[in-house]
């Protein structure tokens, strides 16, 4: 019997190691170097010779590219709209995708509500957490919601099938026995195979059965969803080689004491990461949110200040946020600077900004912003909303709720061009907004005569202030 081999993987970035050694030497960080016994007869190391059916050629053999059929395979539309955008328009046949979140987020709400919608297609949930009867329990809890099901009235009768199991070898036979056209695993942390001596949850447990399932998956054509952890600093649990293994990496996030739900991409083969999938929590499941602009902005504005609203796009999708920012004297020596959906560093830069170029002296005051609805943003077009709230609320003057901006701010005061700005007038228009900030380079190429709402070119800051507040 062939010795097994140990190495060490850095659990961060994957990098691998025949010694241990303090600090990685592809990403650098510290004791994060865990020994990893790679068995010789391991699932996602075989030296053996596999030939792909398809095709009549051993695997690994170099193939012309004028002789590769690269037939585009329809997706498989999940029943979900805001699922299938991010996914990039349907689960791909034969991918292996990691759907990843908090405990009690509502990742397996998310996967049994979609999988009981699903259509001609043989479910296989293997649940190592759950038992039968609690799935069922959860199943009859999920009502299906109009917006999905096209005017048809749903049951949950679909073709799903309950499997409560923990070891691969066995998950494999009934693979093979029910011949499934997708599989759930629910969560690869809770799966073990039996070549590797360790426990579940491991780092050697984690790495070869999702090398395993990727294997199968693309052999077989069987789509896997699997269902991982969060750990505690915010990563997927296990070594961060499992998302290089996988073709989709999904994060199910949002607080527990908000009513939404942000499912975002951040790895896709198949389509963009910039897509983002937005549901609100209820108690008989999951709602598809499709104008999230109406649900993140508050009714009554009047008189407060501190308030400004940007138009802000994720994906192909423009919705308008409302970013809420406070002002205050610090009470201690040193400033505070706190952060609610946002960069932190971003807020830093703009306040050096507003103190270099526009004269605002905030270094003594405490700045605390907030995106509400516990969104979390990267679009540079919330920069002049981010600064318009600050200046509000350190003035104590209220925006005029019909007003709304968008625009990038450089370092030099100017404020700078931001993409799709079609999209986001007529969004603005949309929600009955009277009056909207934009780049002055972004003002050229625009027809102002199809738009009722009124456009207010700035080029610099400075500008932008003198029109929000006189």
């Amino acid at each position: 019997m062939a010795k097994d081999k140990t190495i060490f993987v850095c659990d961060y970035c994957g990098q691998e190691s025949l010694k241990w050694v303090g600090k990685c030497p592809s990403c650098g960080r510290w004791n994060s170097m865990k020994e990893f016994k790679a068995p010789s007869n391991s699932l996602s190391h075989s030296k053996g010779k596999t030939y792909s059916g398809a095709q009549g050629r051993e695997e690994g053999a170099p193939v012309p590219v004028r002789d590769i059929v690269a037939d585009s395979e329809p997706r498989i539309n999940m029943g979900d709209s805001e699922l299938n955008r991010v996914l990039g328009g349907g689960l791909v046949p034969g991918s292996l995708v990691l759907l990843g979140g908090e405990p009690g987020i509502g990742k397996s709400t998310l996967v049994l509500q979609t999988v009981l919608r699903l259509e001609d297609k043989r479910v296989l949930y293997v649940s190592g957490e759950e038992s039968a009867r609690q799935i069922k329990l959860r199943a009859d809890r999920l009502k299906p919601h109009p917006q999905s099901l096209s005017g048809r009235e749903e049951s949950t009768d679909s073709d799903l099938l309950i499997l409560t199991e923990t070891s691969l070898e066995h998950i494999y036979t009934q693979i093979e026995e029910t011949k499934p056209d997708l599989v759930v695993i629910d969560s690869i942390q809770t799966i073990q195979t039996e070549t590797v001596e360790s426990s579940p949850g491991s780092l050697s447990q984690i790495r070869e059965c999702a090398a395993s399932l990727l294997k199968y998956a693309k052999s077989g054509g069987v789509s896997i969803i699997l269902i991982g952890h969060i750990t505690k600093e915010g990563t997927l649990a296990g070594p961060k080689v499992l998302e290089h293994i996988v073709d989709a990496v999904l994060q199910f996030e949002g607080d527990q004491h908000y009513m939404y739900r942000i499912l975002r991409s951040i790895k896709n083969r198949f389509g963009s990461t910039s897509e983002l999938g937005i549901y609100e929590m209820k108690h008989d499941g999951l709602r598809q949110v499709s104008n999230p602009s109406e649900l993140l902005l508050t009714d009554d504005r009047e008189g407060l200040s501190g308030i400004a609203i940007a138009c802000a796009i994720e994906g192909v999708r423009p919705f308008m946020i409302e970013t809420q920012a406070l002002v205050s004297t610090a009470a201690y020596g040193t400033a505070q600077r706190s952060t609610t959906g946002y960069e932190s560093r971003r807020l830093n830069m703009l306040l050096a900004v507003l103190e270099k170029r526009v004269g605002f002296k905030l270094a003594t005051k405490d700045v605390f912003l907030n995106i509400a609805g516990g969104l979390r943003v990267t679009d540079p077009a919330l920069d002049l909303a981010v600064i318009a709230a600050v200046l509000s609320s350190n003035g104590d003057m209220p925006i005029d709720t019909d007003v709304c901006v968008t625009g990038e701010v450089g370092l030099s005061g100017e404020i700078r061009p931001v993409s799709r700005i079609e999209q986001r007038i007529a969004e603005a228009q949309k929600l009955g907004f009277q009056r909207m900030l934009i780049p002055s380079h972004n003002f050229k190429g625009i027809d102002t005569k199809q738009y009722k709402i009124e456009i207010v070119p700035v080029r610099r800051v400075a500008e932008a202030v003198r029109e929000l507040f006189g």
